[in-house]
């Protein structure tokens, strides 16, 4: 079995880890931090902003099982792709949603998707502004963080209803 890796970043990574975890061919999901100029950040430098690093979840998976298209697909269903300065309630450069490449192969997947969601017209005249970029090295953030939605089921979903529930329900349920 070969096994690859994604790299997601949507707002806030405890909302990015049960979407993927759930899905036939996953192995792992971690959040993390990654795209910055720090080696080994923790959480509290990350959230002051002066790392330079986005949260994200760094998604371990089985290519014969689950392709990079349908993680792509499930990636777009959990974020808002017109907004640059952060997700929902999470604000800032280190909630940005970024898709991080680890390949030509996946940067190709990710763009033509890219295309296909802003040709769709979902957003109406709003420009897709997801980024797409290289993946830089990926630090696993601190053990808290892991699972989130299972050891905090409570405040888990509080998250969720911070606005990214119902963006998901008007614009991807449909």
């Amino acid at each position: 079995m070969s096994l690859d890796t994604a790299i997601f970043a949507g707002g806030c990574f405890w909302c990015m880890v049960e979407p993927f975890d759930t899905y036939p061919g996953i192995k792992s999901v971690v959040s993390g931090y990654t795209g910055g100029h720090v080696a080994n950040p923790t959480y509290e430098q990350v959230c002051y902003g002066n790392t330079g690093h986005t949260e994200a979840v760094k998604i371990t998976y089985d290519p014969a099982i689950i392709t990079y298209d349908e993680l792509v697909t499930i990636y777009w269903h959990q974020t808002d792709p017109t907004d640059a300065l952060g997700q929902f309630q999470d604000r800032g450069d280190n909630y940005r949603p970024v898709i991080f490449v680890n390949s030509p192969h996946q940067r190709a997947v990710a763009e033509r998707s890219r295309a296909a969601l802003q040709a769709s017209g979902e957003f109406g005249d709003a420009k897709i502004v997801t980024k797409i970029e290289d993946a830089q090295p990926f630090y696993p953030a601190e053990d808290y963080h892991q699972d989130f939605y299972k050891k905090d089921p409570l405040r888990y979903a509080m998250e969720e209803r911070g606005g990214r529930e119902q963006f998901k329900r008007s614009h991807w349920n449909k």
